[in-house]
């Protein structure tokens, strides 16, 4: 047996065996890209097409809170929404590789246990990246700008990833528990009212106070709304509640929270799938 594939032969060098397993399975991922692009040209396309459908189509009938422009303020929710949509996706490759045997076949390989996880969530980040890059382009060509300087919109895109860290983690778990590609469609409906249930497209102070209050407390909320302050976004600052003057702090916490409990959840559901 080659060093390569002798397990036994490798303690001294676990974190690098590992991490060349999990690049090993990202390559795996970017392989699928490169022979389904239109795939990957639909999950880029199609916030761009919400985005444009709200600034241009819908957008004229909604007021932001101190007269801003609601395209300004449209842009840093749709980051956020799109961040959290990319839960399907990850929910449906994890049930399509576990009804297609792979996850076990992987298992039972000379393998790291960790890699087949941390290149499901490093490809999903790549990807995740690219739409960011992609959805603030097309907003730029809009003629949206943000205001704060180039560390601020750095430290906005960072919140924005670290939501997205987050969710992957809830896709993951969810798709082993559901087991097949069919039952996603569930979690999209209960996806969307999630979504819309948020600031991203229309302020808190712009609903019924119960409905504004749910919508606050948000984890998307928090994370918009924290981008929309970090980009300098004018009179986009949100009300006087607590959440909206902690919303920094909220996009930091609110994902280490569902990090805190999916995390776990997830790598013991992947260690009970042989058992």
């Amino acid at each position: 047996m080659s060093a390569a594939t002798d397990t036994t032969a490798r303690p001294a060098n676990t974190l690098y065996w590992a991490l060349a397993d999990s690049w090993t399975m990202t390559r795996r991922g970017l392989a699928h890209w490169a022979r389904r692009p239109v795939q990957v040209v639909v999950n880029l396309v199609f916030p761009v097409m919400m985005l444009l459908m709200f600034a241009y189509f819908l957008g004229g009938g909604m007021t932001v809170p101190g007269g801003g422009d609601y395209k300004e303020y449209l842009v840093p929710g749709m980051l956020a929404l799109t961040m959290a949509f990319g839960l399907e996706g990850t929910m449906l490759a994890v049930t399509t590789d576990l009804n297609k045997g792979v996850i076990d076949r992987f298992r039972s390989m000379p393998m790291a246990p960790s890699a087949v996880l941390v290149g499901r969530s490093v490809l999903d980040m790549l990807q995740s990246a690219l739409s960011l890059c992609v959805l603030i382009g097309v907003a730029l060509a809009m003629g949206w700008r943000w205001h704060d300087g180039l560390g601020d919109a750095l430290y906005a895109v960072g919140l924005l990833l670290w939501l997205r860290f987050a969710m992957l983690w809830i896709g993951i778990h969810l798709g082993m528990v559901a087991g097949r590609p069919e039952l996603v469609q569930a979690v999209q409906i209960l996806v969307w009212p999630v979504g819309f249930l948020s600031n991203a497209f229309s302020a808190p102070e712009n609903m019924p106070a119960w409905l504004g209050t749910v919508a606050e407390w948000n984890p998307m909320s928090a994370t918009a709304a924290a981008v929309r302050d970090l980009f300098g976004i004018p009179g986009a600052g949100g009300g006087g509640s607590w959440a909206a003057e902690h919303a920094r702090l909220l996009a930091v916490c609110w994902p280490l929270f569902l990090l805190a409990v999916f995390f776990p959840l997830a790598v013991g559901r992947f260690r009970r799938l042989s058992h």
